[in-house]
């Protein structure tokens, strides 16, 4: 049996038959990322010895009744806290902090069997879209070591798709789950804003990042799903819903399904060979019983400056805790307490966090704040409505992830502005607060990956998931 070739499902059985075991997983795992990392640099923190002393002790532990993912080895990107293990979302200023508590999600990854194999590198406080704005080092493309994975969960995408573990979570707050599965051809989903507790998230933008999974296929990220979904009385965003029966749902059938295409989305700026797959994407969920139509968002020439405003906005008063008195690194000469600040922030930070943190500043200060904060805010909830007007028509929504497939190292550093028009259509998901999922869908004439978008309306996960999985049957993923 080739381990590395099983999903995160089929492993969970395969160890529940004692087809395998968990130690053997593992250190099948731990093999692949002792050889691939050095090239990808996926991994900030690798747990090697922690990881094996696990499997050895969920071994002992297997029972017939075992949840589906019990044993199976997985990794976290490096801003989800991890009680008593190093946890730096990528940058220097967090030092060699470690948390004395876990977040919610990656505890409840634990309490169903999960075996944590190390945190994964990231774009700096998750502030980029290419992963190389990590204290770290940049992050590779497994499918091609000379281009980026997508950020800011481009490690995580990269671990999955160069096995590296069968299955990731990273924090989407404008498309970092969704980019990089496009970039890295692995799945990659992000919830309705509050199903999943963001308690112990170091945060990026509060009221947009939201805790996802990335895994080979649909099926995998819905039961990551059942396990991590549900109310958290320590996260006030977090909702009450109908959770821990999606993975039952997916049976493949989307007859009577409404799947629009928005004509905003396949206009200028698009890839030729982007716009051929995600149309052939369509076509295959048309032969599971999907009515293809075209549909209308006018509001696509505002989802990029209204997304930079606020998601700025709110780093530069999320990012104003590290100060280098509490916890983290701190600069070794200073003179007085502003001086501590200003250094420590200056040497701590990297450049595009400090480009974030001045942009939000000043959108925020008096004069500023109607003109810009406050205006984002109207046209934010413009966006919403625009989405709700088009779930009143049609089920679902079809869209490219990305306008074009991975761009090559160093290429968007230098273009900051190009970086972030890259995040066209997936920031708007995170502005309306919706579910999104990225599902491999081709490849350009480079062999580079393709994903399409499936968007549904808030608490829509399941019918999101069930039209991925859908599409993967009828593609034999």
């Amino acid at each position: 049996m080739e381990l590395l070739e099983l999903s995160a499902l089929q492993l969970g059985q395969a160890i529940r038959r004692g087809e395998t075991t968990i130690p053997a997983a593992t250190q099948a795992a731990l093999e692949v990322i002792s050889r691939e990392n050095p090239r990808n640099n996926a991994y900030i923190t690798v747990l090697a010895e922690a990881a094996m002393d696990r499997a050895r002790a969920l071994q002992d532990r297997l029972g017939p009744d075992a949840p589906p993912l019990y044993g199976v080895p997985m990794a976290l990107k490096d801003n989800l806290c991890t009680k008593d293990v190093r946890t730096t979302c990528a940058s220097r200023i967090l030092g060699d902090f470690a948390p004395p508590y876990a977040a919610t999600a990656a505890q409840k990854l634990e309490e169903g069997g999960g075996v944590l194999l190390g945190k994964l590198n990231m774009d700096e406080f998750a502030m980029g879209s290419t992963s190389e704005t990590s204290y770290y080092g940049p992050v590779k493309n497994p499918r091609d070591l000379t281009r980026v994975p997508g950020g800011s969960s481009g490690g995580a995408a990269a671990a999955v798709a160069a096995g590296m573990g069968w299955y990731a979570l990273g924090s989407d707050t404008g498309g970092s789950i969704r980019q990089p599965g496009s970039y890295c051809g692995v799945t990659g989903m992000k919830p309705t804003y509050g199903t999943v507790s963001r308690y112990g998230l170091i945060a990026y933008a509060s009221s947009l990042d939201q805790i996802g999974p990335l895994a080979k296929d649909a099926r995998d990220c819905a039961a990551i799903l059942d396990q991590i979904a549900g109310a958290d009385r320590r996260d006030s965003t977090s909702v009450d819903g109908p959770y821990g029966n999606v993975l039952a749902q997916l049976d493949g059938d989307l007859r009577g399904v409404r799947i629009g295409l928005p004509e905003e989305c396949f206009g200028q700026g698009l890839d030729p060979e982007v716009d051929r797959a995600v149309r052939e994407m369509a076509k295959a969920l048309e032969s599971r019983g999907a009515v293809i139509q075209t549909c209308s968002l006018p509001i696509m020439d505002y989802v990029v400056p209204t997304y930079y405003i606020l998601a700025s906005a709110e780093a530069s008063s999320n990012l104003s805790r590290f100060d280098g008195v509490k916890y983290g690194w701190r600069a070794e000469e200073y003179e007085d307490l502003t001086d501590l600040y200003n250094k420590t922030r200056t040497q701590g930070f990297g450049r595009e966090v400090k480009r974030r943190i001045l942009l939000g500043t000043f959108v925020l200060s008096s004069g500023y704040f109607d003109a810009y904060y406050k205006k984002a805010l109207q046209v934010k909830a413009v966006i919403a409505g625009a989405y709700r007007a088009a779930f009143e028509k049609v089920d679902l929504l079809l869209t490219p992830v990305a306008p074009t497939t991975a761009p090559k190292l160093g290429q968007s550093l230098h273009d900051p502005l190009k970086m972030y028009l890259s995040d066209i259509y997936t920031v708007p998901v995170n502005l309306a607060g919706l579910p999104g999922i990225s599902v491999p869908c081709g490849t350009d004439g480079k062999g580079l990956p393709i994903g399409g978008q499936l968007i549904g309306p808030a608490m829509g996960d399941a019918l999101v998931l069930k039209a991925a999985d859908a599409y993967q049957r009828e593609v034999r993923v």
